[in-house]
């Protein structure tokens, strides 16, 4: 075997054991998820109707719906990301005032839905943006890891779509709009149309100047630089953060919540300090 086939080799082991470290990390969660709603649906009822909540849900198996977004929905959640980037500078891949003091790191997979649950209008990173980034005070920088899209040319392209969106300061929107709008994991939603779509929700958005942005050979580098980034830092799955005083050294955090902003905020002011 040669050293480019076992390099390759190498590139796809990770990628399945960030994927199977995922897919725990999503059952766990899921039935963490269960458990309360159970626990909750049982202590206010009698015991027949105790008997049929547990019956509906061992039939369900808890899981969440898969349906398609809707137009009326998209729009919505056009609305929601556009108020949430409102006045937030951006400048490619970076959200928030480019002289912070702090760096967040972000790594993610556009497919990923433990990412999805990070970036929604529930997760920390919208009260991120609205807390510390629009003060001042932290810098995000989104990075790509591949561990939620199944095949590498298609996590390439959605990147990728996501970073021409960047030339035009509007990488975020594509992003944040990518993460609230997801389909189902291995459905193969990702496609040409999806990605034109999500483009044309962003405002203000030149949408020739994005697709031909699109073909524009740094982004694959930038993609490939991210990964050995991750791989530099011990990251295996997504979504992953590295923060610190910016131009410094970045450390690895490790979340206790996804929702919850408190330690993110945390550690970025522990990073201020240092």
């Amino acid at each position: 075997m040669t050293a480019a086939n076992e390099e390759d080799l190498t590139r796809k082991q990770r990628r399945e054991q960030a994927r199977a470290d995922r897919k725990a990390a999503e059952e766990a969660a899921a039935a963490d998820a269960t458990r309360k709603r159970r626990i909750t649906q049982l202590a206010g009822a009698g015991a027949v109707v105790v008997v049929a909540i547990v019956v509906i849900l061992i039939a369900t198996g808890g899981g969440g719906s898969s349906k398609p977004v809707t137009k009326h929905e998209q729009t919505a959640i056009a609305s929601q990301v556009a108020s949430e980037l409102a006045g937030v500078p951006q400048s490619g891949r970076t959200i928030g005032n480019p002289n912070a003091p702090v760096t967040i790191q972000y790594f993610g997979d556009l497919e990923c839905p433990i990412c999805k649950q990070f970036s929604d209008k529930a997760g920390a990173l919208p009260k991120l943006i609205a807390g510390p980034v629009k003060d001042g005070k932290v810098k995000i920088e989104y990075l790509s890891m591949q561990t939620a899209t199944r095949e590498p040319e298609v996590f390439t392209t959605q990147q990728k779509a996501a970073y021409a969106a960047g030339a035009q300061n509007k990488a975020w929107h594509y992003i944040e709009l990518f993460y609230n709008e997801q389909g189902a994991e291995d459905t193969g939603y990702v496609n040409e149309k999806y990605l034109q779509n999500i483009a044309q929700q962003i405002p203000g958005l030149n949408l020739s100047k994005w697709q031909a942005e699109r073909s524009n050979p740094k982004y694959e580098a930038e993609i490939a630089a991210d990964q050995q980034s991750a791989n530099n830092n011990s990251l295996t799955g997504t979504p992953s953060f590295l923060i610190g005083k910016s131009g410094g050294a970045l450390k690895k955090y490790e979340y206790s919540s996804l929702e919850d902003p408190k330690g993110f905020e945390e550690a970025a002011e522990k990073a201020a300090r240092e």
